[in-house]
């Protein structure tokens, strides 16, 4: 949990920076990034499970 939080906390500051700079926020589009984000994940669980098959 504490990962969330400093995760989120940071997300935050680096927002507030980039708007405050008026740079582009160094994201991709919200639905693409969520695709991404789960993709990854998806991704790790999926390799997680075929090691535990292999073993």
């Amino acid at each position: 949990m504490k990962e969330v939080v400093l995760s989120l906390i940071t997300g935050i500051v680096v927002g507030f920076l980039f708007t405050l700079l008026r740079l582009p926020i160094p994201a991709p589009p919200a639905l693409a990034g969520i695709a991404g984000i789960v993709g990854v994940y998806l991704g790790m669980r999926l390799f997680q499970w075929f090691m535990m098959l292999w073993k």
